[in-house]
């Protein structure tokens, strides 16, 4: 499993980066959704990619940082949807998730801890501007654009 050190060396490494655009595809399991999964590139060659998921009608926007190794996520923020922490401790529907390498109650807690974070201002309807946000906190370098992802009509 991933240790608390190991987790705060990779996330605090400033040589961490996206190489190239980001363009949203359509998530098959649900249409009115987009995604996206670039790899992340470090000088220490961490197994990481990021992924991306944004629905405009649910107005809900993610990123998560998956340790491959573990095929966890170790870092993400949420945009849209309410999150209750394993204490019980219910936190709003901005939310980041920061792997603790901890326990709770007899269970491993991982990433499922959450806090409210004071670094990321830009809205879920703004996955460009939030991603920007994402990537200066995460110390992570993105040499490239994002594609705005698009906004499909649904079928009434």
């Amino acid at each position: 499993m991933l240790s608390q050190e190991k987790f705060e060396k990779l996330i605090l490494d400033p040589n961490k980066s996206v190489e190239g655009d980001i363009i949203w595809d359509k998530n098959k399991r649900n249409p009115p959704a987009f995604e996206f999964r670039v790899k992340i590139v470090s000088d220490e060659c961490y197994p990481l990619i990021i992924k991306g998921w944004y629905n405009s009608f649910a107005n809900k926007l993610s990123y998560a940082i998956i340790h491959l190794d573990f095929g966890k996520r170790i870092y993400g923020l949420d945009l849209g949807e309410d999150h209750e922490n394993p204490d019980r401790v219910k936190i709003g529907r901005k939310h980041k998730h920061r792997w603790v390498n901890d326990y709770f109650n007899d269970r491993f807690i991982g990433d499922r801890k959450a806090y409210v974070p004071d670094d990321i201002t830009a809205l879920a309807n703004d996955p460009i501007g939030v991603w920007e946000q994402f990537c200066l906190e995460s110390k992570i370098t993105h040499n490239g654009t994002m594609q705005k992802p698009q906004v499909l009509a649904l079928d009434l």
